[in-house]
């Protein structure tokens, strides 16, 4: 039951986009094709849950035994980035297309701050590495579900007349800011 608390959580109420405001340049960068959309999202949640288990037992085992805590933010933000290289290779050689797809986004999940948010959260949460790891594939699938939605709409938005103060980042903006609403419609299940 608790695993199950934590996916809702994770995914519908506290949405690492739309309530913690962690990951807006992804969010509201990638949104323009679903397609794009869903290759980030794959990517992200890959990045998250490796990122989530590497930094979970980096901290449990070198830097709380060292006592060298202190060191959790810049040691999480090398053990991002050296996992979004091996990503990026992977997709390289696997899917070439998705890879020029994501084109400069790729490298942007490096300093994509949802991901050092997750890691960070499940160290302050008191999480064990299970509960980590579905806490991290969960807030990565809450993610991905409000950048497919966004780029849904975005779609849909390119076939009608939008004023022209309002079209871009400001509709954008807009539709985050209904979407952030309507998830925090979620806030009583849990």
């Amino acid at each position: 039951m608790e695993y199950i608390l934590i996916i809702i959580s994770a995914v519908l109420i506290n949405n690492v986009v739309l309530a913690q405001f962690l990951g807006i340049c992804p969010f509201l960068g990638v949104s323009n094709k679903v397609n794009t959309a869903l290759g980030m999202a794959g990517a992200v949640t890959f990045v998250i849950v490796l990122a989530t288990m590497a930094t979970y037992l980096i901290q449990i085992y070198v830097l709380n035994k060292l006592g060298i805590g202190f060191m959790q933010t810049i040691t999480f933000i090398l053990v991002i980035a050296a996992l979004v290289q091996m990503v990026e290779i992977i997709l390289k050689k696997v899917s070439q297309p998705l890879y020029q797809a994501l084109g400069i986004f790729l490298p942007l999940i490096t300093t994509n701050c949802a991901v050092l948010g997750v890691a960070i959260l499940v160290i302050k949460k008191d999480y064990n590495l299970i509960e980590g790891v579905v806490f991290g594939a969960s807030t990565a699938i809450g993610f991905g579900l409000a950048l497919v939605i966004l780029a849904g709409i975005r779609e849909q938005l390119e076939l009608v007349d939008i004023p022209k103060g309002m079209k871009g980042v400001s509709i954008s903006l807009v539709i985050a800011g209904i979407l952030a609403m309507a998830f925090m419609g979620f806030t009583g299940i849990v």
